[in-house]
Protein backbone atom coordinates (compact mmCIF):
# COMPACT_ATOMS: atom_id res chain seq x y z
CA UNK A 1 0.00 0.00 0.00
CA UNK A 2 1.31 3.40 -0.90
CA UNK A 3 0.33 6.45 0.96
CA UNK A 4 -1.07 9.29 -1.12
CA UNK A 5 1.17 12.29 -1.12
CA UNK A 6 -0.36 15.41 0.30
CA UNK A 7 1.17 18.45 -1.33
CA UNK A 8 2.14 21.22 1.02
CA UNK A 9 2.44 24.86 0.17
CA UNK A 10 5.84 26.22 1.05
CA UNK A 11 6.13 30.01 1.17
CA UNK A 12 8.73 31.45 -1.20
CA UNK A 13 12.07 32.36 0.39
CA UNK A 14 12.25 35.91 1.73
CA UNK A 15 15.87 36.52 0.75
CA UNK A 16 17.23 39.50 -1.13
CA UNK A 17 18.14 37.36 -4.13
CA UNK A 18 14.74 35.69 -4.24
CA UNK A 19 12.89 38.98 -3.94
CA UNK A 20 14.97 40.87 -6.49
CA UNK A 21 14.70 37.99 -8.95
CA UNK A 22 10.92 37.90 -8.62
CA UNK A 23 9.09 39.10 -11.68
CA UNK A 24 8.77 42.90 -11.97
CA UNK A 25 10.51 43.68 -8.65
CA UNK A 26 13.89 44.85 -9.95
CA UNK A 27 12.23 46.80 -12.75
CA UNK A 28 9.83 48.61 -10.45
CA UNK A 29 12.52 49.43 -7.91
CA UNK A 30 15.01 50.65 -10.52
CA UNK A 31 12.39 52.63 -12.41
CA UNK A 32 11.05 54.31 -9.31
CA UNK A 33 14.50 55.19 -7.99
CA UNK A 34 15.50 56.60 -11.38
CA UNK A 35 12.26 58.52 -11.71
CA UNK A 36 12.71 60.00 -8.25
CA UNK A 37 16.31 61.11 -8.78
CA UNK A 38 15.03 64.58 -9.76
CA UNK A 39 13.89 65.03 -6.15
CA UNK A 40 17.55 65.15 -5.18
CA UNK A 41 18.83 66.76 -8.39
CA UNK A 42 16.46 69.67 -9.00
CA UNK A 43 17.33 71.79 -5.92
CA UNK A 44 21.09 71.78 -6.50
CA UNK A 45 20.60 72.09 -10.28
CA UNK A 46 18.49 75.22 -9.80
CA UNK A 47 20.98 76.78 -7.41
CA UNK A 48 23.92 76.16 -9.78
CA UNK A 49 21.86 77.24 -12.79
CA UNK A 50 20.87 80.59 -11.31
CA UNK A 51 24.15 81.48 -9.60
CA UNK A 52 26.28 80.55 -12.63
CA UNK A 53 24.44 83.22 -14.59
CA UNK A 54 25.06 85.84 -11.90
CA UNK A 55 21.71 85.46 -10.17
CA UNK A 56 21.30 85.77 -6.43
CA UNK A 57 21.61 82.81 -4.10
CA UNK A 58 18.44 83.99 -2.34
CA UNK A 59 16.40 83.69 -5.56
CA UNK A 60 17.96 80.30 -6.30
CA UNK A 61 17.14 79.05 -2.81
CA UNK A 62 13.56 80.29 -3.14
CA UNK A 63 13.15 78.34 -6.39
CA UNK A 64 14.54 75.17 -4.82
CA UNK A 65 12.19 75.55 -1.85
CA UNK A 66 9.24 76.25 -4.16
CA UNK A 67 9.85 73.05 -6.13
CA UNK A 68 9.99 70.93 -2.99
CA UNK A 69 6.96 72.62 -1.43
CA UNK A 70 4.82 72.33 -4.56
CA UNK A 71 5.80 68.69 -4.99
CA UNK A 72 5.02 67.82 -1.37
CA UNK A 73 1.74 69.69 -1.01
CA UNK A 74 0.34 68.20 -4.23
CA UNK A 75 1.07 64.59 -3.20
CA UNK A 76 -2.28 63.84 -1.50
CA UNK A 77 -4.25 65.21 -4.45
CA UNK A 78 -2.29 63.06 -6.89
CA UNK A 79 -2.70 60.07 -4.58
CA UNK A 80 -6.46 60.58 -4.44
CA UNK A 81 -6.63 60.83 -8.24
CA UNK A 82 -4.56 57.66 -8.55
CA UNK A 83 -6.95 55.82 -6.24
CA UNK A 84 -9.81 56.88 -8.52
CA UNK A 85 -8.35 56.61 -12.00
CA UNK A 86 -5.33 54.32 -11.79
CA UNK A 87 -1.63 55.01 -12.12
CA UNK A 88 -1.18 55.57 -15.84
CA UNK A 89 -3.86 58.27 -16.14
CA UNK A 90 -2.23 60.27 -13.35
CA UNK A 91 1.53 59.73 -13.58
CA UNK A 92 1.81 59.82 -17.40
CA UNK A 93 0.50 63.38 -17.88
CA UNK A 94 2.23 64.46 -14.67
CA UNK A 95 5.70 63.40 -15.81
CA UNK A 96 5.18 64.97 -19.24
CA UNK A 97 4.34 68.32 -17.69
CA UNK A 98 7.13 68.00 -15.10
CA UNK A 99 9.83 67.18 -17.64
CA UNK A 100 8.47 69.73 -20.09
CA UNK A 101 8.70 72.52 -17.52
CA UNK A 102 12.27 71.57 -16.57
CA UNK A 103 13.25 71.65 -20.23
CA UNK A 104 11.40 74.95 -20.62
CA UNK A 105 13.74 76.43 -18.01
CA UNK A 106 16.66 75.70 -20.34
CA UNK A 107 14.82 77.50 -23.13
CA UNK A 108 13.88 80.47 -20.90
CA UNK A 109 17.44 80.76 -19.61
CA UNK A 110 18.72 81.57 -16.14
CA UNK A 111 18.68 85.27 -17.05
CA UNK A 112 15.06 85.10 -18.23
CA UNK A 113 12.18 86.91 -16.59
CA UNK A 114 11.95 85.86 -12.91
CA UNK A 115 8.17 85.42 -13.13
CA UNK A 116 8.50 82.97 -16.02
CA UNK A 117 11.24 81.02 -14.24
CA UNK A 118 9.23 80.91 -11.00
CA UNK A 119 6.08 79.75 -12.79
CA UNK A 120 7.91 76.97 -14.61
CA UNK A 121 9.52 75.73 -11.39
CA UNK A 122 6.22 75.84 -9.49
CA UNK A 123 4.29 73.94 -12.18
CA UNK A 124 7.09 71.37 -12.44
CA UNK A 125 6.85 70.78 -8.69
CA UNK A 126 3.08 70.41 -8.70
CA UNK A 127 3.28 67.80 -11.47
CA UNK A 128 6.01 65.67 -9.93
CA UNK A 129 4.78 62.10 -10.59
CA UNK A 130 3.71 60.32 -7.36
CA UNK A 131 6.03 57.35 -7.86
CA UNK A 132 6.73 56.56 -4.21
CA UNK A 133 3.09 56.29 -3.15
CA UNK A 134 2.27 54.43 -6.35
CA UNK A 135 5.01 51.87 -5.78
CA UNK A 136 3.75 51.19 -2.26
CA UNK A 137 0.33 50.42 -3.70
CA UNK A 138 1.83 47.97 -6.21
CA UNK A 139 3.74 45.68 -3.86
CA UNK A 140 0.72 43.57 -2.74
CA UNK A 141 -0.01 42.77 -6.40
CA UNK A 142 3.61 41.85 -7.17
CA UNK A 143 4.56 39.84 -4.06
CA UNK A 144 1.84 37.86 -2.31
CA UNK A 145 4.08 36.54 0.48
CA UNK A 146 4.27 38.85 3.55
CA UNK A 147 7.92 37.95 4.17
CA UNK A 148 8.94 38.93 0.66
CA UNK A 149 6.96 42.15 0.90
CA UNK A 150 8.76 42.99 4.14
CA UNK A 151 12.08 42.60 2.33
CA UNK A 152 11.14 44.72 -0.67
CA UNK A 153 9.52 47.43 1.46
CA UNK A 154 12.66 47.74 3.56
CA UNK A 155 14.82 47.87 0.43
CA UNK A 156 12.49 50.48 -1.02
CA UNK A 157 12.58 52.72 2.06
CA UNK A 158 16.26 52.21 2.84
CA UNK A 159 17.41 53.09 -0.66
CA UNK A 160 15.53 56.39 -0.70
CA UNK A 161 18.14 58.13 1.40
CA UNK A 162 20.74 57.25 -1.21
CA UNK A 163 18.77 59.34 -3.73
CA UNK A 164 19.67 62.46 -1.79
CA UNK A 165 23.34 61.52 -1.97
CA UNK A 166 23.51 60.38 -5.59
CA UNK A 167 21.14 63.08 -6.89
CA UNK A 168 23.10 66.15 -5.72
CA UNK A 169 26.43 64.54 -6.65
CA UNK A 170 25.20 63.75 -10.17
CA UNK A 171 23.71 67.23 -10.64
CA UNK A 172 26.90 68.89 -9.41
CA UNK A 173 29.07 66.77 -11.70
CA UNK A 174 26.92 67.53 -14.76
CA UNK A 175 26.82 71.24 -13.99
CA UNK A 176 30.57 71.56 -13.48
CA UNK A 177 31.73 69.14 -16.17
CA UNK A 178 29.34 70.41 -18.84
CA UNK A 179 27.04 73.27 -17.80
CA UNK A 180 24.06 73.84 -15.51
CA UNK A 181 21.65 73.59 -18.45
CA UNK A 182 22.88 70.01 -18.94
CA UNK A 183 22.02 69.18 -15.33
CA UNK A 184 18.44 70.41 -15.79
CA UNK A 185 18.05 68.55 -19.09
CA UNK A 186 19.42 65.33 -17.60
CA UNK A 187 17.08 65.72 -14.63
CA UNK A 188 14.09 65.98 -16.95
CA UNK A 189 15.26 62.97 -18.97
CA UNK A 190 15.85 60.78 -15.91
CA UNK A 191 12.45 61.60 -14.42
CA UNK A 192 10.73 60.80 -17.70
CA UNK A 193 12.70 57.59 -18.28
CA UNK A 194 12.15 56.21 -14.79
CA UNK A 195 8.42 56.94 -14.87
CA UNK A 196 8.06 55.28 -18.27
CA UNK A 197 9.82 52.16 -16.96
CA UNK A 198 7.32 51.94 -14.09
CA UNK A 199 4.17 52.78 -16.04
CA UNK A 200 4.91 50.30 -18.83
CA UNK A 201 5.36 47.44 -16.35
CA UNK A 202 2.37 45.10 -16.22
CA UNK A 203 1.60 45.62 -12.50
CA UNK A 204 1.26 49.38 -13.00
CA UNK A 205 -0.72 49.09 -16.24
CA UNK A 206 -3.23 46.66 -14.76
CA UNK A 207 -3.43 48.11 -11.25
CA UNK A 208 -6.87 49.26 -10.24
CA UNK A 209 -7.87 50.78 -6.92
CA UNK A 210 -10.01 48.70 -4.61
CA UNK A 211 -13.72 49.34 -4.88
CA UNK A 212 -15.12 51.41 -2.00
CA UNK A 213 -16.42 49.35 0.89
CA UNK A 214 -20.16 49.20 1.26
CA UNK A 215 -21.72 49.32 4.66
CA UNK A 216 -21.50 51.92 7.40
CA UNK A 217 -21.89 55.49 6.31
CA UNK A 218 -18.61 57.33 6.17
CA UNK A 219 -16.63 54.08 6.08
CA UNK A 220 -14.51 55.48 3.23
CA UNK A 221 -13.58 58.70 5.03
CA UNK A 222 -9.80 58.81 5.07
CA UNK A 223 -8.83 60.99 7.98
CA UNK A 224 -9.42 59.85 11.54
CA UNK A 225 -7.78 60.66 14.84
CA UNK A 226 -5.35 57.75 14.62
CA UNK A 227 -4.06 58.70 11.17
CA UNK A 228 -3.75 62.37 12.11
CA UNK A 229 -1.66 61.44 15.15
CA UNK A 230 0.47 59.07 13.09
CA UNK A 231 1.16 61.77 10.49
CA UNK A 232 1.95 64.28 13.25
CA UNK A 233 4.45 61.84 14.76
CA UNK A 234 6.13 61.24 11.40
CA UNK A 235 6.32 64.99 10.88
CA UNK A 236 8.47 64.96 14.02
CA UNK A 237 10.68 62.35 12.37
CA UNK A 238 10.95 64.58 9.32
CA UNK A 239 11.81 67.53 11.57
CA UNK A 240 14.80 65.52 12.77
CA UNK A 241 16.01 65.04 9.20
CA UNK A 242 15.75 68.73 8.37
CA UNK A 243 17.53 69.79 11.54
CA UNK A 244 20.25 67.22 10.93
CA UNK A 245 21.20 68.81 7.60
CA UNK A 246 21.67 72.24 9.19
CA UNK A 247 23.57 70.69 12.12
CA UNK A 248 25.88 68.99 9.61
CA UNK A 249 26.52 72.32 7.87
CA UNK A 250 27.24 73.94 11.22
CA UNK A 251 29.70 71.16 12.08
CA UNK A 252 31.44 71.74 8.75
CA UNK A 253 31.78 75.45 9.49
CA UNK A 254 32.88 75.00 13.08
CA UNK A 255 35.61 72.48 12.19
CA UNK A 256 36.52 74.14 8.87
CA UNK A 257 35.89 70.93 6.98
CA UNK A 258 33.35 71.69 4.22
CA UNK A 259 32.97 68.03 3.30
CA UNK A 260 31.31 67.34 6.64
CA UNK A 261 28.10 68.99 5.41
CA UNK A 262 27.75 66.10 2.96
CA UNK A 263 29.57 63.32 4.77
CA UNK A 264 27.43 63.43 7.93
CA UNK A 265 24.08 63.08 6.06
CA UNK A 266 25.73 60.41 3.89
CA UNK A 267 26.74 58.45 6.98
CA UNK A 268 23.18 58.76 8.31
CA UNK A 269 21.72 57.57 4.98
CA UNK A 270 24.17 54.67 4.89
CA UNK A 271 22.97 53.64 8.35
CA UNK A 272 19.39 53.85 7.11
CA UNK A 273 20.15 51.56 4.19
CA UNK A 274 21.95 49.05 6.43
CA UNK A 275 19.11 49.17 8.94
CA UNK A 276 16.66 48.27 6.18
CA UNK A 277 18.79 45.30 5.15
CA UNK A 278 18.95 44.04 8.75
CA UNK A 279 15.22 44.56 9.33
CA UNK A 280 14.27 42.68 6.18
CA UNK A 281 16.20 39.52 7.05
CA UNK A 282 13.66 38.18 9.52
CA UNK A 283 10.15 38.59 10.90
CA UNK A 284 10.21 40.59 14.11
CA UNK A 285 7.96 39.91 17.11
CA UNK A 286 5.14 42.14 18.21
CA UNK A 287 2.37 44.02 16.45
CA UNK A 288 3.02 46.82 13.99
CA UNK A 289 2.22 49.34 16.72
CA UNK A 290 4.72 47.75 19.09
CA UNK A 291 7.40 47.75 16.40
CA UNK A 292 6.67 51.38 15.54
CA UNK A 293 7.08 52.44 19.17
CA UNK A 294 10.20 50.32 19.66
CA UNK A 295 11.95 51.61 16.55
CA UNK A 296 10.99 55.22 17.37
CA UNK A 297 12.52 54.76 20.81
CA UNK A 298 15.73 53.40 19.32
CA UNK A 299 15.75 56.25 16.80
CA UNK A 300 15.67 58.75 19.67
CA UNK A 301 18.34 56.91 21.64
CA UNK A 302 20.58 56.95 18.59
CA UNK A 303 20.67 60.75 18.65
CA UNK A 304 21.60 61.11 22.31
CA UNK A 305 25.38 60.48 21.93
CA UNK A 306 25.55 63.35 19.44
CA UNK A 307 24.37 65.80 22.10
CA UNK A 308 27.94 65.85 23.43
CA UNK A 309 29.06 67.52 20.17
CA UNK A 310 31.86 65.07 19.37
CA UNK A 311 34.68 65.70 16.93
CA UNK A 312 34.23 65.13 13.19
CA UNK A 313 35.42 61.52 12.99
CA UNK A 314 33.41 60.43 16.01
CA UNK A 315 30.36 62.30 14.74
CA UNK A 316 30.51 60.48 11.40
CA UNK A 317 30.51 57.12 13.18
CA UNK A 318 27.78 58.13 15.59
CA UNK A 319 25.57 59.44 12.76
CA UNK A 320 25.20 55.83 11.64
CA UNK A 321 23.34 54.94 14.85
CA UNK A 322 20.08 56.88 14.41
CA UNK A 323 20.22 56.15 10.69
CA UNK A 324 19.96 52.42 11.42
CA UNK A 325 16.42 52.93 12.70
CA UNK A 326 15.01 55.50 10.24
CA UNK A 327 14.00 52.89 7.65
CA UNK A 328 12.31 50.86 10.38
CA UNK A 329 10.29 53.85 11.60
CA UNK A 330 9.11 54.79 8.11
CA UNK A 331 8.36 51.19 7.11
CA UNK A 332 6.32 50.60 10.27
CA UNK A 333 4.56 53.90 9.57
CA UNK A 334 3.48 52.66 6.14
CA UNK A 335 2.30 49.38 7.67
CA UNK A 336 0.23 51.32 10.20
CA UNK A 337 -1.35 53.32 7.38
CA UNK A 338 -2.38 50.00 5.80
CA UNK A 339 -4.20 49.09 8.98
CA UNK A 340 -5.98 52.41 9.43
CA UNK A 341 -6.81 53.67 5.92
CA UNK A 342 -9.77 52.48 3.83
CA UNK A 343 -8.69 49.96 1.19
CA UNK A 344 -9.90 52.22 -1.63
CA UNK A 345 -7.77 55.19 -0.51
CA UNK A 346 -4.41 53.71 0.50
CA UNK A 347 -2.41 55.53 -2.18
CA UNK A 348 -3.76 58.85 -0.96
CA UNK A 349 -2.94 57.84 2.62
CA UNK A 350 0.63 56.98 1.60
CA UNK A 351 0.88 60.40 -0.03
CA UNK A 352 -0.22 62.09 3.21
CA UNK A 353 2.50 60.19 5.07
CA UNK A 354 5.10 61.33 2.55
CA UNK A 355 3.83 64.90 2.84
CA UNK A 356 3.97 64.75 6.65
CA UNK A 357 7.63 63.77 6.62
CA UNK A 358 8.38 66.46 4.03
CA UNK A 359 6.62 69.22 5.96
CA UNK A 360 8.41 68.18 9.12
CA UNK A 361 11.73 68.22 7.29
CA UNK A 362 11.11 71.73 5.96
CA UNK A 363 10.14 72.91 9.44
CA UNK A 364 13.26 71.40 10.96
CA UNK A 365 15.45 73.08 8.36
CA UNK A 366 13.77 76.44 8.91
CA UNK A 367 13.97 76.38 12.71
CA UNK A 368 17.52 75.06 12.73
CA UNK A 369 18.51 77.84 10.34
CA UNK A 370 17.29 80.47 12.79
CA UNK A 371 19.27 78.82 15.61
CA UNK A 372 22.52 78.44 13.68
CA UNK A 373 24.27 80.82 16.10
CA UNK A 374 23.47 78.56 19.06
CA UNK A 375 25.45 75.35 18.44
CA UNK A 376 24.35 73.56 21.62
CA UNK A 377 20.67 74.15 20.85
CA UNK A 378 21.21 73.25 17.20
CA UNK A 379 22.81 69.92 18.15
CA UNK A 380 19.78 69.09 20.32
CA UNK A 381 17.16 69.73 17.62
CA UNK A 382 17.38 66.31 15.90
CA UNK A 383 16.86 64.56 19.23
CA UNK A 384 14.01 66.95 20.04
CA UNK A 385 12.23 66.00 16.83
CA UNK A 386 12.67 62.30 17.55
CA UNK A 387 11.42 62.80 21.13
CA UNK A 388 8.34 64.63 19.88
CA UNK A 389 7.57 61.81 17.46
CA UNK A 390 7.89 59.21 20.20
CA UNK A 391 5.71 61.22 22.60
CA UNK A 392 2.91 61.51 20.04
CA UNK A 393 3.09 57.79 19.24
CA UNK A 394 3.01 56.89 22.92
CA UNK A 395 -0.14 58.98 23.39
CA UNK A 396 -1.73 57.47 20.27
CA UNK A 397 -0.78 53.87 21.01
CA UNK A 398 -4.29 52.72 21.87
CA UNK A 399 -5.66 54.10 18.60
CA UNK A 400 -3.09 52.76 16.13
CA UNK A 401 -3.98 49.06 16.19
CA UNK A 402 -6.62 47.36 14.04
CA UNK A 403 -8.85 46.89 17.08
CA UNK A 404 -9.79 50.57 16.82
CA UNK A 405 -11.31 50.12 13.37
CA UNK A 406 -15.08 50.25 13.68
CA UNK A 407 -17.88 48.90 11.60
CA UNK A 408 -18.23 45.86 9.33
CA UNK A 409 -17.05 47.77 6.27
CA UNK A 410 -13.73 48.62 7.90
CA UNK A 411 -13.23 45.04 9.01
CA UNK A 412 -13.82 43.79 5.48
CA UNK A 413 -11.39 46.39 4.15
CA UNK A 414 -8.76 45.21 6.63
CA UNK A 415 -9.11 41.58 5.61
CA UNK A 416 -8.67 42.46 1.95
CA UNK A 417 -5.47 44.37 2.51
CA UNK A 418 -2.22 42.46 2.28
CA UNK A 419 0.46 45.12 2.41
CA UNK A 420 0.89 44.70 6.15
CA UNK A 421 -0.77 41.41 7.03
CA UNK A 422 -0.69 39.30 3.88
CA UNK A 423 -4.13 37.87 4.68
CA UNK A 424 -5.51 37.88 1.14
CA UNK A 425 -5.02 39.72 -2.11
CA UNK A 426 -6.86 43.00 -2.57
CA UNK A 427 -9.35 43.26 -5.41
CA UNK A 428 -6.96 45.03 -7.72
CA UNK A 429 -4.48 42.14 -7.34
CA UNK A 430 -6.82 39.45 -8.54
CA UNK A 431 -6.56 40.23 -12.21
Amino acid sequence: MTLAAHPTTTPPPATYGAVLSSRHVARLLAGTLTGRLPNGMVPISLVLWITSAGGSLAFAGMLAALYGLASGLSQPVKGRLMDRYGQTRVSAPAVLVNSGCLLALVWIGASGHPAAVTAAVGVAGVFTPPLEAGLRALWPTVLTDPGQRRVVQALDTGSQGLLYIAGPLLASWLATTYRPDAALAATAALGLAGTVVVLTAAPSRTWRPAAPDSGAAGSERLMNTALVLLFLALAGTGFTLGAMNVWAADMATAHRQPLLSGVLPAAFSTGSFLGGLIYARRAWPGTTTTQLLATSTLFLLGWLPLLSQPGPRTAIGLALLPGLFLTLVITCGFHTVDTLAPSSRTTEAYAWLILSVGVGQASGTALAGTLADHPHTLAALPAAGAATALAVLACARGRLGPARRRGPARRRGRHRRTHATGASLPRHARS
